[in-house]
This record gives structure tokens, sequence and C-alpha cells, in this order.
């Protein structure tokens, strides 16, 4: 979890993805994988676990490109507008006198 009081630190799929194969290119060339680790900053377990996983095929988490996060957030602002309306709508007729 990382040191007491402190949030677990996130690593993105393109970092991962660098750190096993330059893993990988120092076992290769007979070196250890904990000095990656090491140079890293890393737990050797954790680059380890990486290593793992990506020879068992596992895929790295896909990440969204820019444009289909514009898109989703363009359609979320959208909702969250007509909801918004909605309500000041809603507000102004309840908030009327009633003759």
């Amino acid at each position: 979890m990382g040191k007491r009081g402190q949030a677990p630190r996130r690593f993105t799929p393109e970092f991962k993805a660098a750190a096993v194969q330059r893993a990988r290119d120092e076992v290769a060339r007979g070196g250890a994988q904990s000095s990656v680790a090491r140079a890293l900053g890393l737990n050797a377990s954790v680059l380890g676990t990486w290593v793992q996983a990506a020879a068992a095929g596992a895929e790295l988490p896909r990440t969204e490109s820019l444009e289909e996060e514009n898109r989703r957030l363009r359609r979320e602002v959208e909702t969250l507008r007509l909801e918004r309306d909605f309500a000041k709508k809603a507000a102004a007729y309840f908030a009327r006198e009633i003759p």
C-alpha cells in the first residue's frame, strides 16, 4: 500500500509496459530484474508481477483516446446542462404564486 497515511501510487499502462520491456531487456543481457526495479523506484515484487502478467498474455487496461474521452465528456456535459435547465424550470414553476 505504500507508506502509512499515503495513497498507493498509480502507474499508467504505458509506464508499466515500458518497465516490463526494460526488465526483459535487462534479463536478456544477463542482468537482474531487481536492478531495473530499483532504478525505477519500484519494489521488485511489483515489477515481477507486471512481468508475469505480461508473460501470461494479460493485457494492460486500455486507455481511451483523447477523442473518445472528449466525446464522452461532451455527452456528459450536455446531459448535465439539460438536467440543470429542467431543475431551474421546475423551481420557477413551483415558486409562482397561485391566484
